[in-house]
């Protein structure tokens, strides 16, 4: 099992990294988040692996941090993910920003990965929600607001989080925002009602 690669980068291309340790080049499949944390041809970097073996082939696919590792397994224990859908989920998401979207339930989020389906997308936020609280709790501010978002509310909430998100807000500031503006107008409100709150709690801090 190669758990970790260190050596200099050899070449890279859309979807993958070449990578000489000591003379002997491994390739190694990634996300595209990985590929643009990683250096240019010939600077040194370090590189989290996991081995995939089949009946057919051996390959690595590599990770900028182990936290993205631990993501793309754990990605996999959901049916109707493999490797493909989990490097394409990890290409537009960060460890944490998945983290995020699991904790907020936020379907739309994980559904902007090539390959994921609204049953899909579901199908992970539903299944990992009690799986992944190591990660999801690795970020204070967020646990905060999952914890207050936690109760059963109308998909109002979940949409107005991604509605600030497609406009340019991190994850973590839209969903505290939102929380923010359920707390002054009470539940049940309407998307566009929570969208205009949100931004005006935003705009006052």
């Amino acid at each position: 099992m190669i758990g970790k690669l260190k050596g200099r980068i050899d070449s890279t291309g859309p979807d993958w990294v070449m990578m000489d340790v000591n003379g002997v080049v491994y390739f190694a499949s990634c996300s595209g988040k990985t590929l643009a944390a990683l250096p240019g041809p010939g600077e040194f970097a370090e590189l989290h692996t996991e081995m995939l073996v089949s009946q057919d082939s051996i390959r690595l696919v590599g990770f900028a941090t182990g936290l993205e590792k631990e993501w793309f397994r754990l990605l996999q224990t959901v049916q109707g993910v493999g490797a493909r859908v989990a490097l394409a989920i990890l290409s537009i998401l960060s460890g944490s920003e998945v983290a995020q979207a699991i904790a907020l339930q936020d379907k739309a989020m994980i559904g902007r990965a090539s390959g994921v389906g609204k049953k899909l997308a579901e199908r992970i936020v539903l299944e990992l929600k009690d799986k992944a609280p190591a990660y999801t709790a690795s970020d204070i501010g967020l646990s905060q607001v999952a914890a207050e978002l936690a109760a059963p509310k109308s998909s109002a909430v979940t949409d107005a989080v991604s509605a600030l998100v497609n406009l340019g807000y991190g994850q973590v500031q839209a969903a505290q925002a939102v929380s923010a503006a359920l707390k002054k107008a009470g539940d049940d409100q309407p998307t566009e009602k929570l969208i205009r709150l949100a931004l005006k709690e935003m705009a006052n801090g």
